[in-house]
Formats: C-alpha cells, sequence, structure tokens
C-alpha cells in the first residue's frame, strides 16, 4: 500500500501555506505537482550535462542523447509497447493527437467516412476530428451515454460499422470519471475494420497501462499529469501505421539526407521529432516514471479507489450537492465534478482558494459535455497519490462553511 505520509515528504510545494493554511492541492486533473526527484533531474542536466542530443560527437552530447534515449526504453515498458521506435515525443496530448489527425488522418479519411467519439471528449480530442471531418467531408458520429455517465455499449455496437474509419476515445472522463471499456470498444472498432486512437491523458497516471490489453493503435498522453514537467507528450502507434504516415513537421533532426531540391526523411521515431527537442523535460520525466514504478501502478490505483470512494460518501452527504458521473468508485477515477445548488462553481472555487484548496471550476475543456448535463460548469476536485482522506474532510469542512457564509450547503 501507498504511505502517503512518506510521498508527501517528497513534494516541496505541498509545504506551501496559502492564506494561512496548508495547501491542499485537488486539482489534478488539471496538472500534478512534481517530487523533489524530477526537479533535481531537470537541475541535474542543466548543471553537468547541457548539450544537444543526436548532433555532437563531444562528450556532454553523448551523455544528453544517452539519456533521452533511455526514457524512450522506461515509456514502452511503462506500457507495454514492443519497440521504442513506437514511441514518439511530442509536446503534450493535444498535439500527440493532432499529428495522427494531420499525418494519419488526411491520408486515410475520405468522404462519407465517419468517425466516432464519445460525448465525454475533451476539446483536445474532439476539435482535430471536427477539422478533419469538415476537410476531408466525412462525419462525427457520437456513442451515447448511460443516466450514470458510462458507454452505452449498444450504441456502440450499433454506431460502430461499415462507414467507421476511426474511433477516438477517452480510457476515463475528466469530468465525469468514467472509465471507457476500451478494450471492447476496440474489439468492435477492429471488427468493422476501423483504428482506434485512445486520449491516455486522464488514465496513463492513474491505472495500470497496456497498449496490448487496451488493443489500440494509437495511445497519447502527457507526463505534466503523472508527476513530469509541463510540455513532455507521448504518442504510441503500432509500427506499420506509423510508418506508413508521412512526417508531421520538417526541418533539424527528422531527415535522413538533404539536397537542394528535396530529402530523405529520417526513421521512426526520429521522423516525427523535428528539431531540438525538450530536451531536460524528457530526461525528468524518466524520473518521474521511475517514481510511479517503484510505487506501482496497481498501488496508484488501490489508493485512489479508496480516496474516491471516500469522496463519494463524504460530499455526497452534503444537501444540495449533485454528483457528476458513476456511483461505483471501482468504475472511476480519482476526479469528482459536482455542483451546489445555487452556487456558482466559479465562486465555489474562490471560497475554497480562500481556505487554501485548490479545485477546478469550469467547463473543464469538455463544453458539449456541459451542454448535455444542462450546466454552464462545474466544480471538480482530482485526487493523486498524495492527497489523503483528511484532506477530503477539509473540503466538505470547507464547503460546509460556505454554507454558514452562503446559506446554499448543509450536512442532511
Amino acid at each position: 500500500m501507498i504511505d502517503t505520509k512518506e510521498i508527501i515528504k517528497d513534494f516541496p510545494i505541498l509545504d506551501r501555506e496559502i492564506g494561512g493554511h496548508k495547501l491542499v492541492y485537488l486539482d489534478n486533473a488539471a496538472t500534478s505537482q512534481k517530487p523533489r526527484a524530477v526537479i533535481d533531474a531537470i537541475s541535474h542536466y542543466y548543471e553537468h550535462y547541457n548539450a544537444n542530443v543526436h548532433r555532437g560527437i563531444h562528450t556532454m552530447s553523448e551523455e544528453a542523447t544517452a539519456a533521452y534515449e533511455e526514457v524512450r526504453e522506461k515509456i514502452a515498458a511503462f506500457i507495454g509497447a514492443d519497440n521504442t521506435c513506437e514511441i514518439i515525443y511530442t509536446r503534450n496530448t493535444t498535439e500527440a493527437i493532432n499529428l495522427v489527425a494531420y499525418s494519419w488522418g488526411r491520408q486515410n479519411v475520405l468522404p462519407g467516412d465517419e468517425i466516432v467519439l464519445t460525448p465525454m471528449e475533451h476539446h483536445s480530442n474532439l476539435v482535430p476530428w471536427q477539422q478533419l471531418a469538415a476537410e476531408r467531408e466525412a462525419k462525427l458520429v457520437f456513442l451515447e451515454l448511460t443516466e450514470d455517465g458510462q458507454v452505452n455499449m449498444e450504441s456502440a455496437r450499433s454506431l460502430i460499422g461499415p462507414k467507421t474509419r476511426l474511433v477516438a476515445l477517452t480510457a476515463m472522463s475528466n469530468v465525469l470519471g468514467t472509465i471507457v471499456p476500451v478494450r471492447e470498444i476496440a474489439d468492435i472498432a477492429h471488427a468493422a475494420g476501423a483504428v482506434v486512437l485512445v486520449d491516455g491523458a486522464q488514465s496513463v497516471p492513474h491505472l495500470p497501462t497496456s497498449v496490448k490489453e487496451m488493443g489500440c493503435d494509437f495511445l497519447a498522453f502527457s507526463f505534466h499529469k503523472m508527476l513530469g514537467p509541463t510540455g513532455t507528450g507521448i504518442l504510441w502507434g503500432k509500427k506499420e501505421l506509423l510508418e506508413a504516415m508521412p512526417p508531421f513537421m520538417f526541418g533539424g533532426d527528422m531527415i535522413s539526407s538533404v539536397a537542394r531540391e528535396k530529402s530523405r526523411f529520417n526513421e521512426l521515431p526520429w521522423k516525427f521529432e523535428a528539431g531540438t527537442p525538450n530536451i531536460a523535460d524528457v530526461i525528468a520525466s524518466g524520473a518521474a516514471i521511475d517514481y510511479l514504478s517503484k510505487l506501482g501502478m496497481e498501488n496508484v490505483r488501490r489508493h485512489e479507489v479508496e480516496i474516491t470512494r471516500y469522496a463519494l460518501e463524504k460530499l455526497g452527504s452534503l444537501k444540495d450537492i449533485v454528483i457528476y458521473g458513476p456511483k461505483d468508485a471501482e468504475k472511476r477515477g480519482g476526479v469528482i465534478a459536482f455542483n451546489i445548488d445555487g452556487l456558482h462553481p466559479h465562486d465555489l472555487g474562490q471560497i475554497l482558494s480562500d481556505s487554501g484548496i485548490a479545485i477546478r471550476a469550469g467547463h473543464h475543456c469538455c463544453q458539449p459535455l456541459m451542454k448535455d448535463l444542462k450546466v454552464m460548469g462545474t466544480a471538480r476536485a482530482s485526487f493523486y497519490i498524495y492527497n489523503t482522506t483528511a484532506e477530503v474532510d477539509l473540503l466538505a469542512a470547507a464547503l460546509e462553511e460556505a454554507d454558514k457564509v452562503l446559506g446554499h450547503v448543509a450536512v442532511r
């Protein structure tokens, strides 16, 4: 089991006080905090072997290249990929999805084809497909959700068919917390001849991940949500698909040779990695993988199920609160979106901030889902490895204090 008291010691920022209150950080679905090991890895690179990768024969360049490429091996092991050439460095999940939309999509999506999505998709896994569909005269099709925010599998079986070219879906909703049955949907998609892209931005940091068990063709995720720095993301894709795709950007490092009139492109994975990369933060992302691997992703998941179950019960005891998504903690991630009758989520976020509690408030880059829920936005508390049930108690107490100020919240 995770020893949260010991974990907290590894995160310098968690010692911070805000307004005289010890920080309670419950905005992990937006970005996670960073352990000392990750922070030190960035400093160590700049202090000891700051050099460009792949291009130098001097000692520091060779050291930087070795450290940079070693992370690719760690990532492959972490997600169960067969080959490091399938691991493409990007800036974030959004860029990884756009890479697929531009490079694979514009080669393979034809007029009349259908792109199937869920209503829970983050804008990053919706807007690129809107643009592609408009350009290629394709159609967007949306699966249905059950009343408690899970994918209606009957709709998946009926809507995914011969016209489906791509199924792009989140593995875990950043609003509802819903854990999507990716493998079951992927099997349906593949039987129809479609390709499957998974947005793993919320799932990879919190669940044991195997691209083989998922059965997907592409997986995108970001390190800043899993203890790593910002500006580092990953696209995993099946080798045969990536080899058939043209480069996403052009310039240095993605070429094998250049003449005045034409160029030959590099092999995988470098043909998708033009220009000087985010070397320090990629190396530090390796430290984040090491940290999570030492804890064990099964233990990370177990901790979050326990704290989410506690939070659902604790927050559910408040009057006039609406909690969105599955009621069973086993069927959702550590994300709880909620509203309190008569209180705007932005006001709620500010009140909690005054108590040192950081949550998210707004539409969470899921405006179509908010429309389906018939709300403008929600408040959202999201948990990670350093959060405790005591912090959930503080959240609930702050909501009760808001009742005294605004008269909207009371314990039943």
